[in-house]
């Protein structure tokens, strides 16, 4: 359920990039306005990190994904609905799409600090990087169905449609999680008593009620600080393709509206492979080496691997191999996630929420920087040396990951401990 919720979170925030073929010419929409609009998303998105980290630890993953997937449905259906139709002036409808996208901002912000709450409370240390690793693979399948899906709502029944058709999954997605879920294993009427035994014996369960007043400690720890800058630079590839990489084939690449949809795809098949791939071999390799020497070790490889992609996709002149090489980058960036939130769950322990929160949020700000910096680099500079940016930014992202050190308190060889905060 936690990758449904990561799925349809995505395809919430995505649905945006395809239809914006057909609103920025219904709606009077420039390009740089669209950037603008794609930033506003990603601002509130980054914003509320911390705060929705915050509610998932003192009020339980339950509740607080309840209310969220139910804040995707709301803003998704408005966002096909008010634009055009309810306010008609063009200040208007750019001023409504930028607090829409916003409010959808920040209610997807709990989506993965909260999960990693979750993940905390029902996986023990051993299995985190490859159960986060499978809850983020749910964004990259949910980028790879929704350029399909979106184009073809919008040659079916227009880009209005596309977003009530979206805003039902999240509607439905969101009553499924409060019906099944559970904030601890112990509370879930599922859980056998052998189950729980096995649980038990694997790691200290978290109690409910655990108010983590230590947040601002857990948030101000210089591993966590190091670890959340290299994220940025993860968002700031990430977001570079899931927002502009779809005009980039249907302007730069030729591809028709429809063909455009299932290319734009391959980047998120790509990386829905390798994110789960690469937190098995983090884990793997944490049992060897320690959590965060493992985690830094994965990282590395993976964003040299993507800047390495990045620039061959770029500058090759075959369309389809850059398809494919700019896939490749995708995936390999994304492989790197289970290593990302592991590590935050080791140095955050109690405060799991919160300290991915800061991870998400200082991560997002690089989202923020793309959506707005890519069409300004388009313009003066073309899509060779947008794309390029983000190759510099992988490497500088590498680079980060020298400075987070594993201290004597890793646990090697032995990650069935519940890990605690440095």
């Amino acid at each position: 359920m936690l990758t449904g919720l990561s799925l349809t979170s995505y395809v919430q925030r995505m649905n945006i990039s395809i239809a914006a073929e057909f609103m920025m010419p219904a709606l009077s929409l420039s390009r740089i306005q669209m950037g603008q609009i794609f930033s506003s998303f990603v601002l509130g998105y980054a914003l509320f990190q911390i705060p929705a980290g915050i509610l998932g630890d003192r009020f339980g993953p339950r509740l607080v994904l309840t209310a969220a997937a139910l804040s995707w449905g709301a803003t998704t259906l408005l966002t096909g609905l008010i634009p055009g139709y309810v306010l008609k002036s063009s200040c208007w409808i750019f001023a409504s799409l930028l607090l829409l996208r916003f409010l959808l901002g920040a209610g997807e912000s709990a989506t993965y600090p909260v999960a990693a709450r979750a993940i905390a409370n029902w996986t023990p240390p051993s299995e985190r990087a490859l159960s986060n690793s499978v809850v983020i693979a749910g964004l990259s399948l949910g980028s790879a169905v929704t350029p399909p899906i979106v184009s073809s709502l919008m040659v079916k029944a227009g880009w209005r449609g596309s977003f009530f058709a979206t805003a039902a999954l999240a509607l439905a997605m969101g009553f499924l999680w409060l019906a099944f879920s559970a904030d601890f294993p112990q509370q879930h009427p599922r859980v056998t008593k052998s189950e729980l035994a096995l649980l038990v014996s694997a790691q200290r369960l978290p109690q409910p009620g655990n108010d983590a007043d230590s947040w601002l400690a857990s948030i101000t720890n210089p591993n966590l600080v190091f670890l959340s800058l290299s994220y940025f630079f993860v968002s700031y590839v990430v977001y570079m393709f899931l927002f502009w990489f779809y005009i980039y084939l249907v302007e730069v690449r030729e591809f028709t509206i429809l063909k455009g949809g299932i290319f734009a795809s391959l980047p998120w098949i790509s990386a829905a492979v390798l994110t789960p791939l690469g937190g098995s071999v983090c884990d793997f390799l944490a049992i060897r080496l320690g959590r965060i020497r493992a985690s830094r070790l994965v990282a590395i490889v993976a964003f040299i691997s993507s800047a390495c992609f990045l620039v061959v996709g770029a500058r090759t002149h075959g369309p389809y191999r850059a398809i494919v090489s700019l896939s490749l980058s995708v995936g390999c960036i994304e492989s790197a996630e289970g290593a990302f939130w592991s590590t935050a769950l080791e140095i955050a322990g109690e405060c799991a929420g919160s300290g991915c929160g800061f991870l998400n949020m200082v991560g997002n700000l690089g989202g923020v920087v793309s959506t707005a910096l890519v069409p300004v680099l388009i313009a003066h500079f073309g899509w060779v040396f947008s794309l390029a940016s983000g190759a510099v930014g992988a490497v500088a992202g590498a680079l980060l990951w020298t400075g987070i050190e594993a201290g004597p308190v890793e646990t090697r060889g032995n990650l069935s401990a519940q890990p605690r905060g440095n």
